[in-house]
């Protein structure tokens, strides 16, 4: 087992590489507004400090989110990418179960990202490897009865202290985390989810309602 992981769901831009029992060689970086011009150069740089060939990986393993449109679907369409042309399988994990999983959390807690718009992506987890609910958006305001009194993790949780009193680390996905997580499965002969995005809501970019054709006819 060789697998690539990746994300693009939350500001990082993470990749991993993992042989099946521990990350051989992982790259993160912070940067909201710069998911295309990233990940490539991380996926080199990834392969080139395990010494690794691309066509040695035997899966991939991609963040579906949730997370913004523009840049999650950086990340799956590059996984889509790479499954194709190396004939291997695409595994998808829900981001937010990376989180969790990064966690080693063994009591309920939270997961929240920074989805904008003042609100955030969220679930409730049993412990770090067992989702209870499922992915969501919300006002924290509005889910503040449904977290109280628990921990949590994610950039979602610590920009919002007055719903997340309890926020810790980590603020963001790890590939490391994705791959070992989906290693972890795999070993168990779980399946994974299909690489299909989990955007939760409409795109910012939107067609304009009513708007004045001026093409002659």
């Amino acid at each position: 087992m060789l697998l690539l992981a990746l994300d693009t769901a939350t500001p990082a831009v993470t990749v991993a590489l993992h042989d099946g029992d521990s990350v051989v060689a992982s790259s993160s970086q912070v940067d909201a507004r710069r998911h295309g011009e990233l990940l490539l150069p991380a996926v080199d740089r990834v392969l080139a400090e395990s010494g690794t060939r691309l066509d040695a990986v035997t899966g991939i393993v991609v963040g579906v989110g949730p997370g913004p449109y523009t840049g999650l679907r950086v990340g799956l369409m590059t996984a889509d990418t790479f499954g194709l042309a190396l004939g291997v399988p695409v595994h998808g994990v829900c981001t937010l179960d990376g989180l969790a999983y990064a966690s080693d959390l063994t009591v309920p807690f939270v997961v929240a990202t920074d989805a904008r718009r003042k609100e955030v992506y969220w679930a409730r987890y049993d412990d770090s490897r067992s989702r209870a609910t499922e992915p969501a958006v919300d006002r924290p305001a509005d889910i503040a009865e449904e977290v109280e009194g628990l921990p949590a993790v994610g950039a979602g949780a610590l920009l919002y202290p007055d719903t997340f009193p309890r926020a810790r680390e980590p603020e963001h996905v790890s590939a490391a985390a994705l791959a070992s997580l989906a290693a972890e499965k795999l070993r168990a002969g779980e399946e994974l989810a299909a690489p299909r995005p989990l955007y939760l809501r409409r795109p910012d970019a939107q067609v304009p309602k009513n708007y004045k054709v001026v093409t002659p006819k």
